[in-house]
């Protein structure tokens, strides 16, 4: 089995005694006998002085962009780090005073979307130049480690859900994510990582024997998170990516979808290693609450060969071939961001969409980001802290 950096600092504490601690962690913060970080280190004798918790919350209750207010007690002070603007995404240096390390101990599901690891690009931000110790605890990429996946984030679509240049499905840890991001912004800041031992980039979550502890009220099982790099896409559009349902981004759909009409023009796409099922469901809340609607259920068959990101741009090729009249991409606020539809924001930048609106074949498009993958597995295996 696969041990956490968690679990490998709780093996010897002695280098956090009289340390002044800081914590960003939520549920997923827990050992392999699945004790949560801050009461294992607290049993430890380390006394925390401050957890800092991240969009949904410490136990992730609250939904998608959602400020998040009060909090379960824990014993220490805890201070949300998702708010109710976008200043809040960031800690105040106030918040920083009197601490020397900080711990990040957050599980990521690999998708450049996924705020967690944005969290942590925006606290090394915050925490630049002051004698501060960001530290690493260091958790597996559900996806693996080979795997690069979009295009690269274009820097005037920055959000909280692009923080940094980085394709769509990343392939890095959250501690090669942090050295990245040091490198990038040329931060003067501290930075450590406590590996895994045991990890190797070709391992699936399913692989590394650890239990899966839903990071997020819609993440609740790998087989979400191994879609989700595609399908979160669909946030960005007035189709529903089953929130309101228990397999969130698995399902999706809307009134004027004709699921068999849909799953039949998919097929004919010969997207590989998944399979669309054609389905009806009635979401709880979210888009099109509690009214029965048509869509596609995405049963992944091939790990190896699926590719969730160009699923999900292709299924958005198909909509809008099929029902152009009633397919459209959302304006409004998201992320704080009310100036860039949310589909740009995820996409990282407008191309894709403007592609899809211009009529290209779904080929073309897929196509277009081939190069920014390639010049991003060259970069990546710089920051690389584990073998295949």
């Amino acid at each position: 089995m696969v041990l956490n950096g968690l679990d490998i600092l709780l093996q010897d504490t002695a280098a956090l005694k009289n340390r002044r601690i800081g914590l960003i962690a939520n549920q997923t913060s827990v050992s392999a006998s699945l004790e949560y970080s801050w009461s294992m280190l607290e049993r430890s004798g380390i006394r925390l002085k401050r957890l800092f918790s991240p969009e949904h919350g410490l136990f992730s209750t609250e939904q998608d962009q959602i400020a998040v207010g009060n909090q379960p007690e824990t014993g220490c002070e805890i201070v949300s780090l998702y708010g109710e603007n976008e200043k809040s995404l960031m800690p105040d240096r106030s918040l920083l005073e009197g601490l020397d390390l900080v711990l990040f101990d957050i599980q990521d599901v690999g998708s450049r979307y996924y705020t967690y690891v944005n969290t942590l690009a925006l606290f090394m931000d915050a925490a630049e130049g002051l004698d501060i110790e960001v530290m690493v605890l260091d958790r597996p990429n559900p996806l693996g480690g080979t795997c690069v996946e979009g295009p690269q984030l274009d820097p005037a679509f920055h959000s909280f859900v692009g923080v940094m240049p980085i394709p769509v499905r990343h392939g890095l840890t959250a501690g090669e994510i942090a050295h990245f991001y040091r490198d990038h912004k040329k931060l003067d800041i501290n930075l450590d990582v406590i590996k895994m031992q045991g990890w190797s980039r070709r391992m699936l979550f399913p692989e590394t024997g650890l239990p899966w502890v839903p990071p997020s009220p819609n993440m609740p099982s790998f087989q979400v998170a191994e879609v989700y790099p595609g399908m979160c896409l669909f946030e960005g559009l007035n189709v529903s990516e089953g929130r309101g349902t228990t397999t969130p981004f698995l399902l999706s759909g809307a009134p004027f979808i004709d699921p068999f009409e849909l799953a039949a023009h998919l097929d004919s796409m010969r997207l590989e290693g998944v399979v669309f099922r054609p389905t009806w469901f009635r979401p709880t809340f979210h888009k099109y609450r509690e009214q029965v609607i048509g869509g596609i259920y995405m049963h992944v068959t091939d790990h190896g060969l699926f590719r969730p990101f160009a699923a999900g741009v292709a299924m958005t090729c198909a909509l809008r071939e099929l029902y152009p009249e009633h397919l459209s991409f959302l304006d409004g606020v998201y992320e704080f961001n009310d100036t860039i539809p949310a589909f740009d924001l995820l996409a990282g930048s407008g191309a894709i969409r403007s592609m899809i609106l211009s009529g290209q074949p779904a080929g073309n498009i897929l196509a277009s980001w081939q190069l920014d993958e390639a010049e991003f597995v060259a970069l990546k295996q710089n920051y690389h802290l584990y073998g295949t």
